[in-house]
């Protein structure tokens, strides 16, 4: 009761002020400027203007928007939390319903918790690239499968002809940003990392648990690269990934989910740790890696992930899906060729002699096959056709 009083007071003391407040507003010629100021600089989001919804989840209950903000393309991305147990008597007890149906034993209500109970979680990407606006742009999506070689012909060029900047990660590494979230680190530059919250998760509950560990080395850019060389990195994140994870937010390894993503979001060697009930967005096996999986591959075989084919999902955006559609018609035209090139020699090989005393039909629907695809029979000046 005494909880409910003080609320009480609060919220008059409010309103006087608020009225106040108004009074003074409407007196003051600038009051219009002051305003605008104020409401900018307690909102960082004051003034977006929409272009477009990029795409939305009813499912996973977020939004990502493009638009701009001051004057500069941004990407907002709205995400409505978890609700978390420890809130629900608050909820229960300091929420507004209105009733939307009720048959027998079953109702339906609109309900609404309390404010500090009813939060988004915002994510702002100004200045926003056309990479960014990409990214979050709902796509049709496809199945991509690589070889080892076409890793080194196709995507590796393409990587290093790219500007993916991973200044972000280094300045995690340095602790130039985020070094108050950071979680454990192994401060080692050959088998080191920092483990930290992924930026998706809140911290307010475990049942979505997301941590990533960074690796201290730049020199791995992904899966692609590991080696039995890197078996010691690899088994120092998991062992005191976990050991860190147990301490310090009492969950244990066999409640987690520990992989690597191919392709990656950024070219630099991280893996993620999740609660294992979590399905995070990329954790199908399309995507992710075990942990587990690959320190065991890399044991068997220290070239495995150098020769082995992985496939992944590429959006019909994506640069690198360009790439290997255009490879996978050179490599057609290519084989037509060979098969033309063939199709010549046994020509050629049959052409010492006359048309007529030929016992093999093997010219002949040569120069047929030649003329009906469009293709030049007038290689051979000095011969007959058929």
């Amino acid at each position: 009761m005494a909880e409910t009083g003080k609320r009480e007071v609060d919220f008059a003391d409010r309103n006087e002020t608020d009225t106040a407040k108004a009074k003074r507003l409407k007196n003051d010629p600038n009051s219009d400027q002051d305003n605008h100021n104020e409401s900018a600089s307690a909102n960082p989001l004051f003034g977006f203007k929409t272009t477009t919804v990029l795409r939305d989840s009813a499912r996973e209950k977020n939004m990502f928007i493009h638009g701009k903000l001051n004057d500069q393309d941004a990407v907002i991305i709205l995400e409505k939390t978890p609700i978390r147990e420890d809130t629900l008597l608050e909820i229960f007890n300091g929420s507004r319903l209105k009733l939307d149906m009720r048959n027998d034993i079953y109702s339906t209500y609109q309900l609404q918790p309390p404010a500090h109970l009813n939060e988004m979680k915002t994510t702002v990407v100004c200045p926003a690239t056309e990479k960014h606006v990409k990214k979050y742009l709902r796509q049709e999506t496809y199945l991509v499968q690589e070889t080892g070689e076409d890793y080194r012909s196709i995507t590796l060029p393409y990587i290093q002809s790219q500007s993916f900047s991973v200044q972000w990660v280094y300045n995690i590494l340095e602790k130039k940003a985020e070094a108050e979230r950071i979680v454990y680190e192994d401060p080692d530059q050959d088998v080191g990392f920092v483990l930290l919250p992924d930026f998706k998760w809140d911290q307010k509950q475990l049942d979505d648990l997301h941590l990533i560990a960074i690796v201290h080395r730049r020199d791995i850019k992904s899966l692609r690269d590991l080696t039995a060389l890197h078996l010691p990195l690899l088994t120092n994140i998991r062992k005191k990934g976990e050991e860190s994870i147990l301490k310090r937010y009492a969950v244990a390894a066999s409640k987690l989910k520990v992989y690597l993503h191919y392709q990656p979001s950024y070219y630099h060697l991280h893996i993620h740790f999740n609660a294992l009930s979590y399905e995070a967005p990329g954790c199908g096996v399309e995507h992710a890696h075990l942990l587990s999986d690959v320190i065991q591959n890399l044991q068997a075989d220290s070239q495995y992930y150098h020769s082995r084919s992985l496939s992944f999902p590429l959006r019909a955006d994506q640069g690198l899906l360009s790439k290997f559609k255009d490879a996978e018609k050179t490599n057609a035209d290519s084989k037509r060729v060979w098969q033309i090139s063939e199709l010549f020699h046994e020509g050629l090989a049959c052409l010492s002699s006359p048309i007529n005393e030929l016992t093999s039909p093997q010219p002949l629907i040569g120069f047929l096959v030649m003329e009906e695809r469009g293709w030049r029979t007038d290689f051979f000046p000095n011969e007959k056709r058929p």
